[in-house]
């Protein structure tokens, strides 16, 4: 019979290749915590400790798709954000922990400024992270969230009730504006979005396991317009956003400089320019100028 030892082996074996030793133990740790229900304490602690043989098929195929490059959280079918659980699969991106940064900074600016209650949209929702999250940690406002994917619309719905809040789901494509679309909510109070923005150049340093089976219309934009996403939010946030009202951005690290000037362009006030955990320029705020 397998021990937890063995499994590790393993995969260490498997993955190697594909991911370092830590990222391949962190993903082994990932996968018995799924499928043997043991706590991760117990499955370091107790190495020796025996694995069913229904349990070690399960663990079997999860490595064989794991050995194709695809990741982890769609072989399981969920992933944790913001200290939330969410369903992902291939139709949505899987959320990054520099997005929880993100919302961190909107929940805190919103949350604690000058609005007691308001609006949010979320543009770009896919598995809806940004937008549960949000609405869970400011309850008093509402949330409106779009994209242009049925199939991630149907998981962010199917995110929304698990983690029991309601939230206006939206079919939207935010680059059609000859399409506009009557939100009841708007103006907003505040706007944010991880939209796509990895230019052709970036994907060819990035990981197998996000190019080759995360969704393409969510991540690559062209590499002769690169804020094209950008430009269009921006524009469409002149028009939504409520006197003061904020505009919160993920961005690509190579075009802070140009986004900020992008905002300051179309009259945004209180332009800010934040790092990531990992001191890479990841995300902007920005106010609506009051009329």
């Amino acid at each position: 019979m397998e021990t937890v030892k063995n499994v590790f082996f393993a995969w260490r074996e498997g993955l190697t290749g594909l991911y370092n030793l830590n990222e391949a133990e962190s993903i082994t740790l990932l996968a018995l915590n799924e499928i043997t229900g043991f706590s991760k304490a117990k499955i370091k602690a107790f190495p020796e400790q025996e694995i069913g043989s229904d349990q070690t098929k399960q663990l079997a195929a999860i490595l064989t798709r794991l050995k194709k490059g695809e990741p982890i959280q769609y072989t399981i079918g969920h992933t944790e954000f913001y200290g939330l659980p969410f369903k992902v699969n291939p139709s949505v991106l899987i959320p990054r922990p520099e997005t929880e940064e993100l919302v961190e900074w909107a929940i805190t600016s919103v949350g604690g400024g000058q609005f007691a209650v308001g609006s949010i949209l979320d543009i770009g929702t896919g598995s809806g992270c940004i937008a549960i999250s949000l609405k869970k940690n400011l309850p008093a406002f509402n949330v409106t969230a779009i994209d242009i994917s049925d199939d991630a619309l149907k998981i962010a719905g199917e995110n929304a009730r698990l983690n029991d809040v309601n939230i206006e789901f939206i079919k939207m494509d935010i680059l059609s504006p000859e399409k506009p679309f009557a939100f009841h909510l708007s103006p907003f109070t505040s706007i944010i979005s991880n939209p796509p923005y990895v230019t052709l150049h970036d994907k060819t340093q990035m990981h197998k396991n996000v190019t080759d089976f995360e969704p393409h219309t969510a991540l690559f934009v062209p590499e002769d317009d690169p804020l094209v996403f950008y430009k269009a939010i921006a524009d469409f946030a002149v028009k939504n956003l409520t006197p003061n009202g904020m505009l919160f951005f993920e961005i690509n690290e190579s075009y802070g400089k140009e986004i900020v000037e992008l905002l300051a362009a179309k009259g945004f006030k209180s332009i800010e320019l934040r790092k990531d955990m990992s001191g890479r320029d990841r995300m902007i705020g920005a106010s609506q100028v009051a009329v």
